[in-house]
């Protein structure tokens, strides 16, 4: 049990069955209280918002649709008080620890980590995602890799939980109702989330990484199986291992849209 690791990050892009995963692991009470820790702008200490999404987009069929701009408050905590904050709360009392990370948002997690370290931006490893990784978390960290081979569903999902911002559990029916099909809009965030997948590849092979592995779809299909396998990693007892923690948000107006954009979209 002691050389087991004590913390793990789950790797992943959005939408992706992640939370589901996370949600399911906090469920047991023994691995962590994973959070999307790195997810937040030190310039307004708020997750990205929809309009961030599309930076650089000026079609106003998709910015009417996207909730205004929040000012936020700019983040003054030091690297030094985040990082005490973060290990504090996404650690159960037997010392296990647990968080989310999408390719996003590694750059806020090595500026984080370079100011924790004193490092400058001529540091050699200045930037560098796995050393960020262990100085924040130490050196054994269990990496835990989630991945959607539907992309196309995975950007469906991800237009419409912008437009209701809602990620987690299902929407109210009338916030639900307001989301509208775009297909600008989903192949947007369709290039974005390959990109990312594109990007956790290349990081993988080009730091010597091997994560744990999981697919959505054997996620959806046996959740409690999949997070057994996480929690053997972790040196946990695998009996622990719940029912699914969420309940899947797409429906039948989420697979029109997928079929739609494949014909409107995807070449055959």
């Amino acid at each position: 049990m002691s050389d087991q690791p004590r913390s793990y990050l789950v790797l992943a892009s959005q939408r992706s069955g992640s939370t589901l995963l996370v949600e399911s692991l906090r469920t047991t009470g023994q691995a962590g209280e994973p959070q999307e820790f790195f997810q937040y702008l030190p310039s307004t200490s708020l997750a990205p918002q929809p309009r961030e999404w599309f930076a650089g987009v000026d079609d106003e069929n998709i910015l009417r649709l996207l909730a205004p701009w929040k000012p936020g408050t700019p983040s003054m905590e030091t690297p030094q008080e985040w990082r005490a904050r973060i290990l504090d709360a996404g650690r159960t009392p037997n010392g296990v620890w647990g968080g989310k990370l999408m390719w996003n948002q590694t750059p806020l997690l090595t500026a984080w980590a370079d100011g924790l370290a004193g490092r400058q931006a001529d540091d050699p490893d200045a930037g560098d995602l796995k050393t960020a990784i262990e100085d924040v978390l130490g050196p054994d960290v269990l990496l835990v890799h989630v991945a959607r081979k539907d992309t196309v569903a995975q950007a469906v999902s991800m237009w419409r939980a912008v437009q209701t911002q809602v990620w987690r559990g299902r929407a109210d029916p009338e916030v639900d109702a307001r989301a509208e099909y775009n297909a600008d809009g989903i192949a947007h965030l369709h290039a974005i989330l390959e990109d990312q997948e594109r990007q956790w590849a290349r990081w993988f092979g080009e730091a010597g990484v091997e994560p744990l592995e999981i697919d959505y779809h054997e996620l959806a299909s046996d959740t409690t199986g999949q997070v057994a396998r996480v929690l053997v990693a972790l040196g946990l007892d695998p009996e622990l291992a719940p029912p699914p923690a969420l309940q899947r948000q797409g429906n039948d107006r989420s697979n029109d849209w997928i079929e739609r954009y494949r014909a409107e979209r995807i070449s055959v």
